[in-house]
């Protein structure tokens, strides 16, 4: 999180996933994360390659959050190698993009991020198919506001 402290822009955050990848932003003044939308190209390669898309169409933005999939222990398995692994293959991208400023990626702990989104759309009464489409850009949401919460407690102690 520290290295997102001095960057400016809008963050991203990205709750990846197999299937589907969920996406949210935040406005410039890093208060408030919104959804705005999944992809589901599929593959690593494909979706890290439709988020450098994203990430021209959104303009400015400082830094990228992605969701790691810990365990409840919070040791790390499979799942958050996957996620670290697709980080990867992102910050190369994003490396070899000229036109694109150099920007921070940062893993945060999603522990309960699911489970929050899940609660949410049963509290709102979302199920089906329109549940399938929203839980991930809501997880992705979740995990951003999560992260810009962090950093202006973060920058609160600093002053």
């Amino acid at each position: 999180m520290q290295r997102l402290l001095n960057t400016q822009g809008k963050l991203l955050g990205v709750d990846f996933g197999d299937k589907r990848t969920g996406l949210a932003v935040s406005d410039k003044t890093r208060l408030i994360s919104s959804g705005i939308g999944q992809i589901s190209v599929g593959g690593m390669q494909r979706t890290a390659t439709r988020i450098v898309e994203i990430i021209r169409e959104q303009g400015v933005i400082g830094g990228i959050v992605i969701g790691l999939p810990v365990n409840m222990n919070g040791s790390e398995g499979p799942r958050a190698e996957h996620a670290r692994k697709f980080a990867s293959i992102l910050g190369d991208l994003l490396s070899n993009a000229s036109d694109i400023p150099e920007m921070p990626i940062v893993m945060l702990d999603e522990r309960m991020t699911t489970m929050v989104a899940s609660r949410y759309l049963n509290e709102t009464d979302t199920r089906g198919q329109k549940r399938k489409s929203v839980i991930d850009t809501l997880s992705a949401q979740i995990i951003l506001q999560d992260a810009l919460d962090r950093l202006k407690n973060m920058s609160a102690r600093k002053e």
